[in-house]
């Protein structure tokens, strides 16, 4: 007995129950709807797909048997004998016999990993797997959106959950070259949006889940009359996702068309021209993303009171060894210029301890005097790393932050990291979160490896690593005046955060500056 999804097998399946009115009923209702979906232009070219459950009252939903239509056929043509029929959890009980050439050999649907989801997520009694154009087109009208949403279309009733008042929201995932690869999207898309009843594939086409095959069928011809309708309406310039359905952007020379802004334009200027968001965004983190306090009350203090603990504890392994290598090295030249704070380390031969303390004492010095140096930040990094992992440490960004991240990245904005922390500590900050994991926004990390933040030469590397045309393509945002300096020299846009907390700015400094990250 094969099994799908990872199903194991299960107690075998009677042939009378099999030969029962209630599955010859079950396949030829399959059928049926093949024929119809075909019609409609939804399972066209063999694509397309659909399985339901087998009503049965004295069995619990998730133990009752799952008929789904072969992959590869023919869907108008099908007959009720071509079904495969599945256990509850994904094992194929019965498998339908080959046809003669030049029908292929039976195979069970390729997007059975994908309704079992459905299945064992959602407690659906049916799922269809549409090809629509209308499912497609949906998904291509704004290339880097994550959702298709509408509102304000009597056709929204028809969903489960929905009135017509309310925003009808659906996934978009990613397609992929083999249908069995989007199941984790799928999965993730499904837990993601507890309200959803489809999820979208850019590209592709749609998956609708109901408790029944009624309201799966009903759902999915609502869904495809609104998707079809949201193309035609950003044909006529309207925007199919706001109440009054208004034009999406000012467009000249178009009677009745005016300024009005969706929430899906870019911003405008005075004369209703359209101006495009930068290529790349890259973000300073102190006083930028985060508030300096964070940084200096909660990480450094945990850094540095925890300097000696992981020295110990960690004392032998590569990665420490690295560390210190480093620091003895930052130490002897500090001690030649005569820094405040720096003292000798000993070397091995004096022993673990005397070792360990003479690093703690400098560290102690460089977190005190703030100093920008690799060696300290890899150190630190390791530090915080341990923190994030033991939920000693959360990290916290400016309630803007999440959303702004969010919509730039769907909106295909790169958005990079800037910052005198390391990147390690950079990638803990932001895959651990009060907001969650907001890495998956984040393209990439530059730290003091690329250079200082004050100087020039670090924004024109920075520029040249993102390969845009021209620097101007990329928008820095800092709270430092110096550093905003050394990118404007570089070509870089540059706007200066105004955050609680942060220093005072010289006057006439000549910076845009933003108190929000929703003003980009």
């Amino acid at each position: 007995m094969a099994s799908v999804n990872g199903g194991s097998e299960m107690g075998s399946v009677s042939e009378a129950y099999l030969d029962s009115q209630a599955v010859k009923e079950a396949r030829s209702l399959i059928s049926e709807l093949c024929r119809q979906f075909y019609s409609l232009g939804w399972v066209s070219g063999t694509g397309g797909s659909i399985t339901l459950k087998v009503h049965d009252s004295s069995l619990p939903k998730p133990q009752q048997l799952i008929l789904m239509s072969p992959s590869g056929v023919q869907k108008e043509r099908m007959e009720p004998e071509d079904m495969y029929v599945l256990s509850g959890d994904g094992a194929i009980v019965s498998s339908p016999s080959p046809k003669p050439y030049p029908h292929k050999s039976p195979k069970c649907s390729d997007c059975a990993p994908l309704f079992m989801k459905a299945y064992h997520m959602r407690n659906a009694g049916a799922v269809i797997h549409s090809h629509g154009i209308e499912s497609c087109l949906a998904t291509m009208i704004d290339p880097h959106s994550k959702e298709f949403s509408i509102t304000h279309m009597e056709m929204i009733k028809g969903i489960q959950g929905h009135g017509y008042y309310d925003e009808l929201v659906i996934p978009i995932i990613e397609n992929t070259a083999y249908e069995n690869e989007l199941t984790d999207s799928l999965a993730k898309a499904i837990e993601a949006y507890p309200k959803a009843t489809a999820v979208l594939v850019r590209n592709h086409g749609i998956y609708v889940w109901g408790d029944s095959w009624i309201s799966a069928k009903t759902q999915a011809e609502c869904y495809h009359y609104l998707f079809d309708a949201a193309v035609k309406l950003h044909q006529l310039g309207l925007d199919w996702s706001t109440p009054d359905h208004g034009p999406i952007q000012g467009v000249k020379g178009i009677p009745g068309v005016d300024c009005n802004v969706s929430k899906k334009a870019r911003t405008m200027d005075s004369n209703c021209n359209v101006k495009p968001l930068p290529r790349c965004i890259v973000l300073d983190i102190e006083g930028t993303t985060t508030p300096i306090s964070f940084v200096t009350d909660t990480l450094f203090p945990y850094a540095r009171n925890n300097v000696r603990k992981h020295l110990s504890a960690t004392y032998t392994s590569a990665e420490t060894q690295d560390d210190i290598k480093l620091l003895c090295s930052q130490v002897e030249d500090d001690v030649k210029q005569g820094v405040i704070g720096a003292v000798p380390i000993p070397s091995d031969d004096a022993g673990k301890e005397e070792v360990i303390a003479a690093l703690v004492a400098n560290v102690e010095a460089m977190i005190k005097a703030d100093r920008k140096i690799t060696a300290l930040k890899q150190l630190q990094g390791h530090i915080w790393r341990s923190g994030f992992e033991n939920n000693e440490l959360k990290g916290i960004v400016f309630d803007d932050v999440p959303e702004a991240l969010e919509k730039w990245h769907a909106l295909g904005v790169k958005v990079y990291i800037y910052s005198s922390g390391s990147r390690l500590a950079q990638r803990l900050l932001f895959g651990n979160t009060k907001s969650g994991n907001l890495r998956k926004f984040l393209s990439g990390y530059f730290d003091t490896a690329v250079g200082n933040k004050r100087e020039k030469r670090s924004y024109v590397e920075i520029t040249e690593t993102l390969g845009v045309d021209k620097p101007s393509e990329i928008l820095f945002l800092t709270d430092i005046y110096q550093e905003a300096i050394a990118a404007k020299a570089a070509g870089l846009e540059a706007i200066i955060s105004v955050r609680p907390g942060n220093g005072p700015l010289p006057g006439n400094h000549g910076f845009k500056t933003i108190n929000s990250f929703s003003e980009i």
